[in-house]
């Protein structure tokens, strides 16, 4: 397998990923992807081996900086969650909708579906690490986090691929509804818990 800068591997999978995500799988021909990057189609095989490769490497790389961005608006503390579920499906559609829509034009596709189940396990264990970055700022348990996580980015993504309102309300409604309760349970919780130990 050919190698080159990696750095420059990189900055062409993102070329070429903003080019599918305009024209679609079937709609993106190899000259297309070599005019985004400034190249002839017989140098941008000089970095990838195969037109496959570029879709599979280019969705893999670009969705997974995707969601740092989103974890990056991650709330600091319980008073800023509700500025985060209000507001970053929103930005997460108005930002990053045409790069979700393609990617599950990707990996619901049965000859890319092995890739998206392989990068679909790294974002569950990304997951469980945002989890256990908001742990001490929410003040809630990573283990039950990591679901409410889901439900949010279930929420926002299909925000993102289908604009359905109704649909993400009642999901932020109910992440709204449920977080303060599971707070104050888990708070009383550890007050029961250390006023047994004082023998109060």
């Amino acid at each position: 397998m050919r190698t080159k800068d990696p750095n420059k591997r990189e900055e062409l999978l993102e070329k070429c990923f903003e080019c599918f995500c305009k024209h679609g799988i079937e709609g993106t021909s190899t000259k297309m992807l070599a005019t985004a990057c400034g190249m002839s189609a017989g140098n941008i095989f000089h970095y990838f081996q195969t037109k496959d490769e570029i879709i599979i490497d280019s969705t893999a790389h670009c969705m997974a900086k995707v969601e740092d961005d989103f974890m990056k608006m991650a709330p600091k503390d319980m008073d800023d969650v509700s500025r985060f579920l209000r507001e970053v499906p929103y930005w997460t559609a108005e930002k990053h909708g045409e790069k979700y829509r393609f990617m599950y034009q990707v990996y619901t596709s049965p000859k890319y579906r092995q890739y998206g189940k392989a990068f679909f396990k790294g974002v569950t264990e990304r997951y469980s690490e945002y989890a256990k970055e908001l742990e001490p700022k929410l003040g809630i348990p990573c283990k039950v986090l990591q679901p409410l996580i889901y439900v949010f980015v279930r929420a926002s993504v299909h925000y993102a691929l289908f604009e359905d309102e109704t649909y993400l309300i009642s999901q932020i409604d109910l992440l709204e509804t449920v977080l303060p309760l599971i707070k104050e349970t888990i708070v009383k919780s550890r007050q029961a818990i250390a006023d047994n130990v004082r023998g109060v």
